[in-house]
């Protein structure tokens, strides 16, 4: 085989993905997949073990045949964002790592953002506020509950680092995936120390953070210990990685002015290309950098999937029944609103949040409209973030719609009518494991150097969308989709208070 096979990994909430992609081809070549556990408690806490990961990445990869093993040329890594891995000098983690969707950390965001002269303050320093979830928060809340852990910590790594360094054995962090952190300035691409000193005024964390570097860079070579372990030739390229947002971007060729990924997986993303910095003064779009040397402008809610699945599993209905049932309720739901704040909620900030079924009548309490509007609430709630792109004046022909939820049509039928675009779904589906391979493409035929343009052609020739499968926004449910999500933002609106950091 020639040198065209490249292995893209995603290290999810739920799993690790893999896939072989053939440049040649054009063509994915082998998939493998296998599950992650996570340890959930009533506080917010949402913990995972890193070497579950490892291990799972092991088992994943067992579906990818030795021969095209042999053949791979280049590796890229995708890691859920925010996760905080410490490890110790040995390199070995210290504690479960504090997920994404983590939210015990609440009143450490608070402590950061007033010792940093509040929200709008944090916002001009580093282009975010501390938002539940951000490995900033959780950093604080190592050191102030367990602070011989705090001690041991040499190194601060987030997911897909720690798969790089399990890879490589070298400590780096890529600007994409580091923007996540609440400590990255996103305009500059450098370490905010005053929110460093924030967290800890008498320890320079500096020294615990990796070496910065760019998303056209390599993290290193496969080790000869994590070849044999995996099965690939020793010293294959592995390129610098990055979080699954960035990496989803690259996998649906989010990487123009104007263009939009939305994600319906766990959580919710919306996120779009951007040439330059894009700060959000009022804070409900993250400022990230992109891992194609540009910037991301991205909104998250910790709660999609996440509804429908609790109320399938209470229900007790399959996919398709969920599917079939929530058809025959009208846009809308019948007046019926979900707030799906199971996990809290970080877009509006509400930590503190908890689901609620609203609205209920005699009339009106039914499987259907329950279910339709637990998915109606996962697009009610990315309008939102919506509506603030379209303030900072950011504009979108199209929605490229990514993650679990765009495996459905009705859901698909709600996005476009809902934003009132028509909504695209890629060819290839696990968009951030695919981005991850042709990230180590560009990254592996540039010879790591930071070549836009070649970024451009390789994504134009490889990412391609469904155009067969396009839904287009429905005209005769606009007025319907408008009240319902009235409705929608009157009822967060009023029990927001309730759920607001104290």
């Amino acid at each position: 085989m020639g040198k065209s096979l490249f292995l893209g990994i995603d290290c999810g909430t739920q799993s690790t993905k893999v896939l072989v992609y053939d440049l040649d081809r054009k063509k994915v070549v082998a998939r493998g997949a296998a599950p992650h556990t996570m340890v959930s408690r009533e506080d917010g806490t949402r913990e995972q073990e890193a070497l579950e990961w490892v291990q799972a990445l092991t088992l994943a990869m067992k579906g990818i045949p030795k021969a095209l093993r042999a053949s791979i040329h280049g590796i890229g890594v995708s890691g859920q964002q925010h996760g905080f891995v410490p490890i110790d000098r040995s390199g070995n983690p210290i504690r479960p790592v504090k997920l994404w969707c983590d939210t015990s950390t609440v009143r450490e965001c608070g402590e950061i953002m007033a010792a940093c002269g509040g929200e709008k303050a944090m916002i001009r320093r580093t282009g975010n506020p501390i938002l539940p979830g951000y490995t900033a928060s959780k950093v604080l809340w190592l050191k102030k509950h367990e602070p011989k852990a705090y001690r041991a910590m040499a190194h601060l790594l987030l997911p897909h680092d720690f798969l790089n360094f399990w890879l490589t054995g070298k400590l780096t962090m890529e600007w994409g995936d580091a923007s996540g952190t609440g400590f990255l300035d996103v305009r500059r691409r450098a370490w905010d120390l005053t929110v460093l000193k924030a967290i800890d005024g008498k320890r320079d964390l500096r020294a615990c953070l990796p070496p910065l570097i760019g998303p056209h860079e390599w993290a290193g070579t496969l080790s000869r210990r994590a070849a044999s372990h995996l099965g690939l030739p020793e010293g294959v390229p592995v390129s610098a990685g990055g979080g699954d947002n960035m990496m989803g971007a690259i996998g649906t060729g989010t990487q123009e002015d104007g263009s939009l990924t939305m994600s319906l997986g766990t959580s919710g993303t919306l996120y779009g290309y951007a040439s330059k910095p894009v700060i959000d003064p009022d804070g409900n779009l993250a400022a990230f950098c992109s891992s194609t040397g540009g910037w991301l402008p991205l909104l998250c809610t910790m709660n999609c999937t996440v509804a429908t699945e609790q109320w399938r599993g209470f229900l007790g209905k399959s996919l398709p029944e969920l599917e079939r049932l929530a058809a025959r309720a009208p846009v809308g739901s019948d007046g019926v609103v979900t707030l799906p704040f199971f996990n809290g909620e970080r877009s509006p900030n509400l930590p503190r949040g908890r689901a609620s079924l609203l609205g209920l009548t005699m009339g009106n309490l039914n499987e259907a409209n329950v279910l339709r509007s637990a998915m109606e609430s996962a697009v009610f709630g990315l309008k939102f973030g919506w509506e603030s792109f379209q303030r900072l004046g950011l504009r979108a022909r199209e929605i490229k719609l990514i993650g679990g939820g765009s495996k459905s049509r009705l859901w698909r039928q709600m996005t476009a009518d809902a934003f009132e675009v028509p909504v695209v779904t890629p060819v290839e589906e696990e968009a951030a494991a695919f981005g991850a391979s042709l990230q180590a493409a560009w990254a592996v035929g540039s010879g790591g150097k930071a070549d836009r343009p070649a970024l451009n052609r390789l994504l134009a020739r490889h990412v391609r969308m469904n155009r067969a499968a396009q839904t287009k926004p429905s005209p005769r449910t606009g007025p319907a989709q408008e009240r319902a999500y009235l409705r929608y933002k009157n009822h967060l609106a009023a029990l927001a208070p309730l759920y607001r950091p104290e």
